[in-house]
């Protein structure tokens, strides 16, 4: 029996689907550090999460069958001992497994409980759930295994804890959500070491995969609660931890604790991350967007800059009749301050060309928003044309305050190929560009110092369709807005459940409406940034015809 572990803990990131890469990043870190008894990885790391339905594929189950024996021979070297999430087909049913290598074979399997079936979650499609797990006896210690969600409710805890477990060691792939550090530290890993008195080792991933963003934060709580080790969010790190058996059970000997992202530096970094990561693992060269002198292209331009680099970042001005001399001077200001690439492209000659062929059509009647769309449009074929020709990604810069309500324009400024402020209110922009103006992030590739005029925070937002054109004739303000909003689409309240917090009735059912009735423009949207619980994209999934109101 041994009375001593060293057990490493590698917070690290994944491709979905590239099992050997995976593979071969896993037996890479297992030889950064001697001396370590096991090597612990994040859920699913030989194949990446969340897979979808990549694992109805019978090649990927056997591609991943051969990685994991391939795995397991190389624990016949004497090193240390890893524990790998991949998955299993047994008997016709899909298991999402943990699995605990060692001499070179597989020497134990556990199977996944709590099988999370709710927001970017679908796993009840994929996997069976296991039976409750039973303790690893492993060189003389009872692992408790749970996976990920079994951590999240007490029965599997408490019964690892029945059955004799000494240890807790949950590998995650919990996605990044405004406020999640303390919903992990705080509540669910706290309570379960408070019911099982056992020290818990929370291990999660870091990266981005399409809509979500993975933030790392891993962490060791003793079992008096104490936190033994915090590693850092959106990094990849090895944490060499070292534990004594003493009378009161296992202890993990105080280690590294790194500070975490205060508000609203993880929601900027969680954009940062997931642009960076789309970008780079679909090989594209870089970005183009279209940078008009508003704010949400100004931010938009600051995140792609800061997570790819300025020469990868394209900004094209696109004036019209309507475009003042503010947002020309505005959108040069943000391009210099960010040092990236302008080009001016004036679309008049195309809006008169449309207007010239569709005279005949539109006789005898007046202009109205079909003008001022086909000026959107007429962008977006533009910026999509240069992508076409160059390579760049477009990217998209709707906010979730216009796209809730509608406020944007299919295959206008709705093309594109990612948005990084597509979960994000309009109060969040305007609090994340005077934070970025203030701050520089962490892991930023651009420079310090202000990244757009203050102008460009300040002034009355406008999409410059037609003459004197701003945001609040069609909408309420948008601190009016964005509460509205929050009421209806995170909480899933009612009309009258909004209004009773001091809202106009009549506006909360309009944006009801506005609301529901956008849903076809949503669900041919670009992916984007998950930041809170509600995004437009996996977590909020309604019918586009719906007749359905909170109000008669």
């Amino acid at each position: 029996m041994t009375d001593r572990l060293r057990i490493a803990l590698v917070q690290i990131v994944q491709r979905v689907g590239d099992l050997s890469g995976n593979a071969d990043a896993m037996l890479d870190w297992r030889t950064r550090e001697e001396g370590a008894d096991l090597v612990v990885f994040p859920e699913l790391q030989l194949i990446g999460y969340p897979p979808e339905d990549l694992v109805l594929k019978p090649a990927l189950i056997a591609r991943s069958a051969e990685q994991l024996e391939r795995l397991a021979g190389a624990t016949a070297d004497g090193g240390p001992a890893m524990l790998v999430g991949t998955v299993r087909l047994e008997e016709g049913r899909l298991y999402n497994t943990l699995n605990l290598l060692d001499g070179g074979k597989v020497v134990a399997i556990t199977r996944k409980h709590e099988l999370p079936n709710y927001g970017t979650f679908d796993e009840k499609r994929w996997f069976t759930p296991g039976p409750l797990p039973q303790p690893i006896e492993w060189r003389g210690v009872k692992l408790g295994l749970p996976l990920c969600e079994d951590i999240w409710f007490p029965p599997v805890c408490a019964h690892l804890k029945e059955q004799g477990a000494e240890l807790l060691i949950a590998p995650h792939g919990s996605p990044y959500e405004i406020d999640k550090d303390d919903l992990r530290t705080g509540r669910i890993g706290s309570d379960r070491v408070a019911e099982t008195g056992l020290p818990l080792v929370l291990l999660n991933r870091v990266g981005g995969q399409d809509e979500v963003v993975f933030d790392g934060a891993s962490f060791v709580l003793n079992g008096d609660g104490t936190l033994a080790w915090q590693l850092p969010d959106w990094e990849e790190a090895l944490a060499i931890t070292e534990w004594e058996r003493g009378p009161d059970g296992w202890r993990c000997l105080p280690g590294d604790v790194h500070p975490l992202d205060p508000h609203p530096a993880d929601i900027y970094h969680a954009m940062m991350v997931g642009l960076r990561d789309y970008v780079n693992a679909n090989r594209f060269p870089g970005v183009v967007l279209g940078l008009s002198g508003g704010i949400d292209s100004a931010l938009s331009a600051a995140v792609a800059v800061d997570a790819l680099g300025a020469d990868r970042v394209w900004g094209v001005m696109m004036p019209s009749r309507y475009t003042g001399q503010e947002s020309l001077e505005d959108a040069a200001a943000c391009a210099r301050m960010l040092g990236i690439r302008l080009d001016t492209i004036p679309i008049e000659p195309a809006v008169e060309a449309f207007g010239a062929m569709l005279a005949p059509a539109f006789a005898g009647r007046q202009p109205d928003l079909t003008e001022e769309n086909i000026q959107a449009r007429i962008r977006g074929v533009t910026l999509m044309a240069l992508s076409n020709k160059f390579g760049h990604m477009l990217l998209t810069t709707g906010n979730k305050s216009e796209m809730s309500v509608g406020y944007a324009t299919l295959y206008g400024d709705m093309a594109g190929g990612y948005s990084v402020l597509k979960d994000a209110y309009k109060t969040v922009v305007f609090d994340l560009s005077r934070w970025r103006n203030a701050n520089r992030p962490a892991l930023a590739l651009g420079g310090d110092g202000p990244v757009m005029p203050e102008r460009v925070i300040d002034k009355p937002p406008s999409a410059e369709l037609r003459a004197d054109q701003k945001d609040s004739d069609s909408l309420p303000p948008y601190d009016v807005l964005d509460p509205i909003l929050h009421g209806l689409v995170e909480e899933e309240l009612s009309v009258g459940e909004v209004a009773a917090r001091g809202f106009d009735p009549a506006t909360v059912a309009r944006i009801e409406r506005l609301l529901y009735v956008a849903e076809y423009k949503r669900r041919q949207a670009p992916p984007g940034v998950k930041l809170g619980k509600r995004n437009f994209g996996r977590d909020r999934r309604y019918p586009i015809t719906n007749a359905f109101r909170t109000v008669e």
